[in-house]
């Protein structure tokens, strides 16, 4: 078996519970690409690692960017079509996307998932909160691979949790998890400075951007395609009201400048959810190794924080860890579903 065709194996059994229909397309999918091996050969090439460079979500993502766009016979036979949809009817659609649609699907799988799952704000609210418990400064954060920078607002969302809850109740968008542990620190949070990149950013000004960054979501979710449409909402007005964009940039390059323009009396949080595997092993090196020396200088007065919310595997669940300056001690803060449904939060009690 191939590393392409375990790769989309793999993600066929994470995608079959909670995104059946996505498990179809993706099971489909990777039968015709054994037997089409001039495709098999186009979709090997996009990466050396397809599983953790996410090939097979980068090519259901293409097909649900046809369907999205209203396209037949995608978007005939893509949710929220009720009528039900044959294997027969799939394979042709497939087949039909890579002879009639093959550089749109070719630009698609260029381009890293861009799914800005506004859900892991519910898990990155919470370790932003533990940060201003620790400092109890206000907070300059970064976000390296921001996509649409939807989970730099994070703070202008409603959370609630069921056993506790944050934020101003009649917020566009409400956030709930299925947590589990005690609640999380709640000191006063101020956000004073935001900033983010991506190497390819989502700009929302853009006419299409939406509809591109939607595409990435399971097109069986609609709850997710629904937050994620309230999301771009609420992030479309206080970007207008603040002039910040996503800057298009090498996250280690992004790194260095921001480091650069620290500021005593604020806490500087790098934050990151579900990127690190798209980064290069030279680059997150670069990253490292920039963070230990600028944390050999962090004081009381200027704290380091890097908020992290990735897997320690492709196939793991997540990890949210934080490590902290002065000292550089590391804690695990929770573990996390991939999308943040359910929270299982460690760090203890709220101070």
């Amino acid at each position: 078996m191939t590393a392409l065709l375990d790769a989309f194996d793999r993600q066929v059994a994470w995608c079959r519970q909670p995104a059946p229909f996505s498990a179809r397309v993706l099971a489909r999918s990777r039968r015709w690409l054994e037997a089409d091996k001039a495709a098999h050969a186009v979709l090997s090439a996009v990466a050396a690692d397809p599983l953790a460079a996410a090939v097979s979500l980068r090519w259901l993502a293409a097909l649900h960017h046809l369907a999205l766009q209203g396209l037949q016979p995608w978007t005939g036979l893509w949710p929220p079509s009720e009528s039900p949809v044959t294997d027969q009817a799939l394979d042709a659609a497939i087949s039909a996307a890579w002879l009639t649609r093959q550089a749109a699907l070719r630009n698609a799988l260029a381009q890293p998932p861009q799914t800005n799952e506004v859900q892991r704000s519910a898990a990155l609210l919470p370790g932003l909160l533990h940060v201003a418990a620790q400092t109890r400064l206000p907070l300059a954060v970064v976000e390296v691979g921001a996509s649409a920078g939807l989970n730099l607002w994070c703070d202008h969302y409603r959370h609630d949790h069921g056993s506790w809850a944050w934020g101003d109740a009649n917020a566009a968008l409400t956030l709930g998890s299925e947590w589990v542990g005690a609640a999380p620190p709640r000191p006063q949070l101020t956000i004073a400075s935001r900033a983010g990149c991506d190497a390819m950013p989502i700009d929302l000004r853009q006419p299409g951007e939406g509809l591109r960054l939607a595409s990435f979501i399971w097109a069986d979710q609609p709850d997710r395609l629904a937050r994620l449409r309230s999301a771009q909402a609420v992030a479309a007005v206080c970007m207008a009201s603040t002039g910040l964009h996503i800057h298009a940039a090498r996250a280690a390059d992004f790194v260095r400048q921001q480091l650069q323009q620290r500021t005593p009396g604020r806490a500087l949080v790098l934050m990151h959810s579900v990127v690190w595997q798209y980064i290069a092993h030279a680059e997150q090196a670069d990253i490292s190794a920039q963070m230990e020396m600028a944390g050999l200088a962090a004081t009381a007065d200027s704290p380091l924080a890097w908020l992290r919310f990735e897997p320690p595997a492709p196939d793991k669940p997540v990890d949210m860890r934080c490590r902290f300056w002065p000292g550089g001690q590391d804690l695990l803060l929770a573990r996390c579903h991939p999308h943040a449904a359910r929270i299982d939060w460690l760090a203890g009690p709220a101070a």
